[in-house]
């Protein structure tokens, strides 16, 4: 990997890791308990759908998607190199692993935004 692309990496990392620290447990909370058990009220199809609507809300879930994604990508490459000593195929797993990490968001986008 070319070693001007290592900060970007590590900023991907480290930003994914703050929006899976901070933001999966809230919406987990939502819609895993408060909703479900009736602490509160749970929108409606269309309501989210309306929400869904606004370019805000559809840019904020592709980041939620998005940047965990990334530091997935950046701890399973470094997890196969230092855990697996796989350091022989350094190319082949960093290309795997943020290029799934790519593909992925891209899957993301086409289906945020192509809502109707």
């Amino acid at each position: 990997m070319a070693r001007p692309l290592t900060p970007l990496l590590w900023l991907l990392f480290s930003a994914g890791g703050t929006v899976a620290a901070f933001l999966f447990p809230v919406h987990a909370l939502l819609f895993g308990l408060a909703f479900p058990l009736g602490w509160l009220e749970p929108p409606g199809y269309e309501g989210l759908l309306g929400l869904l609507h606004h370019p805000l809300t559809r840019l904020y879930l592709f980041v939620f998607i998005c940047l965990p994604l990334f530091h997935w990508a950046h701890r399973f490459r470094y997890t196969l190199y230092d855990g697996l000593q796989l350091k022989h195929l350094f190319g082949l797993i960093a290309a795997l692993c943020y290029g799934t990490a790519f593909a992925l968001s891209a899957v993301a986008a086409y289906v945020l935004w192509g809502v109707p």
